[in-house]
């Protein structure tokens, strides 16, 4: 059930799911306009969230728990994106390239976000994301470009496709941004050893904040634009698929599957690929009811 009115043709029809929610007759069944005012106080209270905080610590704090995978995906939304900034004219001409005359004052580099998260908490580094429904595009696994508008929800998995944490950005950001503010909810929540992450965030502060925290980083190399180590990292690669040699990290980073899983679980089956509600509130409120839901659902395939 994609809307609320589809929700209300069943409850009129359905006397078990009528019951199971709390209302005996038809006529207890409250009009679709509170559904929506009740939903707007569930996106403002932040609910869902709560709950699934709570379903977490009370399942999984005493765990050790071996990996935590982390990527993000791609959230469509059914709003009008909003357009960057335009970025004002420099006041003054841009140095040229070379050596810097005699007595020139150099500018100092303004630090990026990896470098300011680490000196930030992580309510600072959740407030530094922006959140706001814009244009995303990313490279699909067959080499193609794709675009979309609405938002990217990052998500921190355990062992057994349980989510810990999650984030709801504005599509455009990079999935490297939120890896700090993620891995630190995560490691308030639960214990784990090693950070599984693709090439995206392969960067040396994400690093070093994996290993503040007591944790071994697995992240794919990204050679980015140097194609010479691009090239010798291909042919690593056949050369170990020839000797069939696979080393103890290779075998860990396939565990990294189970994000990609709850990824494709959270929009098949929970309602991440029909989000009808605007703003990021909203939207947050809405895919965070069917991660609770697949929480449970993965908690209870776990313990049966």
């Amino acid at each position: 059930m994609s809307t609320t009115r589809q929700l209300l043709e069943r409850l009129a029809c359905d006397i078990a799911l009528r019951r199971i929610c709390g209302w005996e007759s038809k006529r207890e069944i409250p009009h679709e306009s509170q559904f929506s005012r009740a939903f707007a106080e569930f996106a403002e209270t932040e609910l869902p969230q709560r709950l699934h905080a709570a379903l977490i610590e009370e399942t999984q704090k005493d765990r050790l728990i071996g990996h935590i995978s982390r990527d993000s995906t791609e959230i469509e939304a059914r709003e009008k994106p909003v357009r960057p900034p335009v970025a004002p004219e420099p006041a003054q001409a841009a140095r040229k390239r070379g050596r810097p005359k005699k007595g020139e004052a150099l500018s100092t580099p303004e630090p990026t976000r990896l470098e300011r998260q680490a000196t930030m908490t992580l309510p600072e580094m959740l407030a530094d994301l922006p959140g706001e429904c814009n244009v995303g595009c990313k490279k699909n696994s067959k080499g193609y470009v794709e675009t979309w508008v609405g938002y990217k929800l990052h998500l921190d998995v355990a062992d057994g496709q349980i989510p810990i944490s999650c984030i709801l950005t504005s599509a455009s950001l990079h999935d490297s941004q939120a890896a700090i503010p993620l891995a630190e909810m995560s490691a308030n929540q639960i214990t784990n050893l090693y950070d599984l992450m693709d090439s995206a965030y392969d960067a040396q502060g994400i690093h070093d904040y994996s290993r503040r925290l007591g944790h071994v980083p697995i992240i794919d190399l990204n050679p980015r634009r140097d194609a010479a180590e691009k090239a010798e990292l291909q042919a690593e690669e056949k050369r170990r698929k020839l000797l069939g040699c696979e080393t103890a990290e290779d075998m860990r980073f396939h565990e990294r599957t189970t994000v990609e899983r709850v990824n494709g679980r959270l929009k098949d089956e929970f309602g991440a690929s029909m989000v009808r509600v605007r703003g990021n509130a909203k939207v947050m409120c809405h895919l965070m009811f069917g991660i609770v839901a697949l929480t449970v659902d993965q908690i209870l395939r776990l313990v049966t």
